[in-house]
């Protein structure tokens, strides 16, 4: 309460996501992970990078994954009704790990 009289707020706002960060003495932020003072990363452009490896990832393709049960005596009319999730798959081609993206977020 004193530093907010004086002028000397401890706090400080991310660039990227704008969060705001109570404590003077963290240099990253708790959201993001930007450290403070480094201009925003455009993550539309960044690349995918294995998390093993540091190498680009390949994007392999769009995928809809089945949410839910399988209606078997109703066959494909009960589809109609089950959500599907469409993801975007990435692979590496070093160690063979597969990410997962939520569709059309990423540039291919």
């Amino acid at each position: 309460m004193i530093f907010k009289l004086l002028g000397l707020e401890m706090t400080w706002t991310c660039e990227n996501c704008h969060t705001h960060i109570d404590d003077d003495a963290f240099e990253v932020c708790w959201n993001c992970s930007c450290v403070r003072g480094e201009k925003p990363v455009n993550a539309s452009t960044a690349a995918l990078c294995c998390l093993r490896c540091d190498i680009p990832l390949t994007f392999i393709g769009t995928k809809e994954f089945h949410e839910g049960m399988r209606w078997g005596v109703l066959g494909n009319l009960a589809e109609f009704f089950v959500n599907k999730e469409q993801l975007d798959m990435f692979a590496c081609k070093h160690c063979a790990k597969v990410e997962f993206f939520l569709a059309g977020k990423h540039p291919h």
